[in-house]
């Protein structure tokens, strides 16, 4: 009886108030608690864990829509213009030279130039503008159409300074400019 009460008075004592002790009864405190819980659960299928992924891919484009990719197959459209009126080309040109303006005009004047050939949203935006401020004073070459459908055409313009870029939309009163967009060379 001697030795069984010594052993445990040595393990009191001394084993548990050690670190090593404290450390080995935490950890069979929590593998007890590991073995309880898989025992109360049951048997279960090792794949499902804790995710919750779907069965099947997920799709955000529907696949018979074909190529959406960055190469298009296809030509792109070309623009739908209405006989008699003006072609995104013609347009542009017109916007471009109203936007570059002329010496000595008022920005009211400017602005009247601009009016007809742009959207009630761009006219909104310009409103206040100075054309003093305009970065270029003459176009240095012939414009770049971009055709995005048949209704959206992008033309980049080369000017003295920079290039000019204008995003058109076709309405009923034929093409006008929607967006101006300015990068210095």
């Amino acid at each position: 009886m001697t030795a069984m009460r010594r052993a445990l008075e040595f393990l009191f004592t001394r084993v548990l108030r050690s670190r090593m002790g404290v450390a080995l009864v935490i950890a069979v405190v929590v593998f007890g608690v590991l073995g309880a819980a898989r025992l109360v659960s049951g048997p279960g299928d090792p794949a499902d864990g804790l995710s919750s992924r779907p069965d099947r891919p997920i799709t955000t484009v529907d696949p018979t829509a074909g190529d959406d990719g960055v190469n298009a197959t296809e030509a792109p459209p070309s623009p739908v213009t209405r006989p008699g009126d003006r072609t995104p080309e013609q347009t542009a040109d017109r916007f471009t030279v109203a936007w570059l303006g002329r010496p000595g005009m008022t920005a009211e004047q400017w602005q009247a130039g601009l009016r007809p050939l742009s959207t009630a949203a761009l006219t909104e935006k310009l409103a206040g503008v100075d054309p003093g401020g305009v970065p270029a004073e003459e176009v240095a070459g012939p414009p770049s159409v971009r055709a995005r459908t048949e209704t959206f055409v992008e033309v980049l313009l080369p000017l003295d300074t920079g290039r000019l870029r204008l995003e058109l939309v076709a309405a009923d009163d034929g093409w006008l400019v929607d967006v101006v967009d300015w990068e210095r060379q």
